[in-house]
C-alpha cells in the first residue's frame, strides 16, 4: 500500500511539473523557445530571451517551454520548430542570427505559426533572398549604441588602455565594437585629452568559445597595459574574466547584464532580449496590434529602451564598480542617444573579405583622433 501512495505521489509531482498533466496533454505548451547552439543558462541570448518569455507566460499565465535541438544546424534547429509546432506552439521565439535560414523555411511551412527572430532576418543558405513574410517578427538591435555606451563610461571613469576581444566579425559584434571605439572617442574628446591618449587593442577571436588560447590572450592583454576589455564574442567573456581576476584587472560583459558572472564585470553593454521579447508578445496577446512588428524588421535602440547598460542591482548600486562615473552621468550620454543627437556608426566597408577592419580602416572610418587602435 505504501509502494503504491508512493507511486501516486510520484505521478503528482511530475503532472505538476509539466504544469498540469492534462492540460498539456490536451493544449500542449502555447509559446516555445528553441535554444541555438547554447544553454538555456548561457548568460547570453538564450537566457535573456526566456526570461522574457517566462515572465509575460507567467503574467498571462500561458504554457511555454523550450526546447534544445539535437544539433546546432539549420536541420536541427528546423526538427526542433517541428517540435515546437507538434506540442502545441502558436508561438516560437528563436534568439540569434543562427535561426534566420530555419525560420525562412519554417515561415512558410507553418503559416500559422507566428515566430519571434532575435537579431535576424530570414534569409536562404546562399543570402541570395530575404523576405520576412507576416508571421514573423524581425528584431534587431542597434548594437553600436550600447557598445558607445560601454566605451564612454570606461574612458570617463580614468580608464585609457582600453581591449576589444571579440568573437567572429558578424555585423552585430563589428557594430558593438564600432560603437565602443565612438564612445571612447567621445568621452576622451569631452575630458579634452591629447590625440592618441587613449590606446584600444583590438582583436577577434574567431570562435565564441571558452578557450584555454583566448584566455591567454586576454592574459597579454593585461600584461600589456589593458585595464578593461570589452569581451564581445559569448562564451570568450568567460576566458576574459578568468584572465582578469588572475591579472586583477577589469572586464565589460555583452548582451545580458553580467555582472554576477564575476566580480571583474564593471557592466555590460547589453540588448534587452526579454524586453524586446515581452514587449512583441504583448502586441500578439494583449494589444492587438502585431501588424506593428509582423513582416518587418524593428530595430530596439535607446529610443524604445531596446539597449542600454545595467541601471539596477540585486545589491542596489549598478554604478559601484566604477570609480567616478555614476548614474547621473549615464542617463546624460543615453539622452543623447534617444535624441538623435549622437548616431555612432554602425557598419562600413573594409577590404578584407572576412570583415576584419585595419587600425587605419578604424580609425578613418569612425573618425578617431584620441584614440589609437592596436590591431591583434
Amino acid at each position: 500500500m505504501k509502494r503504491i501512495l508512493a507511486m501516486v505521489i510520484g505521478l503528482t509531482l511530475v503532472c505538476a511539473m509539466l504544469v498540469g498533466c492534462g492540460a498539456a496533454a490536451s493544449k500542449g505548451f502555447e509559446i516555445a523557445l528553441i535554444t541555438d547552439k547554447g544553454n538555456i543558462d548561457d548568460k547570453s541570448f538564450n537566457q535573456g530571451s526566456w526570461e522574457g518569455v517566462v515572465k509575460f507566460a507567467a503574467d498571462n499565465k500561458i504554457t511555454n517551454k523550450y526546447y534544445k535541438p539535437e544539433e546546432a544546424s539549420d536541420a536541427g534547429y528546423l526538427a526542433a520548430i517541428d517540435l515546437a509546432v507538434i506540442g502545441g506552439a502558436k508561438v516560437i521565439v528563436t534568439p540569434g542570427y543562427l535561426f534566420e535560414v530555419p525560420v525562412y523555411e519554417a515561415q512558410t511551412k507553418y503559416p500559422d505559426v507566428k515566430f519571434i527572430l532575435l537579431d535576424g532576418e530570414p534569409h536562404t543558405t546562399d543570402y541570395v533572398t530575404f523576405k520576412t513574410e507576416g508571421n514573423v517578427a524581425s528584431v534587431k538591435y542597434s548594437e553600436q549604441e550600447p557598445g558607445y555606451l560601454a566605451g564612454y563610461a570606461a574612458v570617463s571613469d580614468g580608464m585609457t588602455k582600453l581591449g576589444f576581444m571579440g568573437g567572429m566579425p558578424v555585423p552585430a559584434v563589428q557594430a558593438y565594437g564600432y560603437g565602443y571605439l565612438q564612445g571612447a572617442e567621445a568621452a576622451a574628446a569631452k575630458l579634452g585629452l591629447a590625440d592618441g591618449a587613449i590606446l584600444v587593442t583590438y582583436h577577434y577571436t574567431g570562435d565564441f568559445a571558452e578557450t584555454d588560447t583566448n584566455k591567454a590572450t586576454a592574459k597579454t592583454m593585461y600584461q600589456e597595459g589593458t585595464e578593461v576589455i570589452f569581451a564581445c564574442g559569448g562564451s570568450v567573456g568567460k576566458s576574459v574574466m578568468a584572465a582578469a581576476t588572475e591579472a586583477g584587472k577589469k572586464v565589460i560583459g555583452v548582451d545580458v547584464d553580467q555582472r554576477y558572472d564575476s566580480e571583474t564585470v564593471i557592466t555590460s553593454a547589453m540588448k534587452e532580449l526579454g524586453g524586446s521579447v515581452i514587449q512583441v508578445l504583448e502586441s500578439i496577446y494583449k494589444g492587438n496590434n502585431w501588424s506593428t512588428f509582423a513582416g518587418k524588421k524593428t530595430m530596439f535602440d535607446a529610443k524604445n529602451e531596446g539597449i542600454g547598460l545595467p541601471i539596477t542591482a540585486k545589491d542596489g548600486d549598478a554604478f559601484d564598480r566604477f570609480k567616478t562615473f555614476k548614474k547621473a552621468d549615464y542617463d546624460v550620454i543615453l539622452a543623447t542617444l534617444k535624441d538623435g543627437s549622437v548616431i555612432p556608426v554602425n557598419t562600413f566597408k573594409v577590404a578584407d573579405a572576412k570583415g576584419i577592419a585595419t587600425a587605419e580602416e578604424l580609425v578613418s572610418n569612425l573618425k578617431l583622433k584620441t584614440v589609437k587602435v592596436v590591431v591583434r
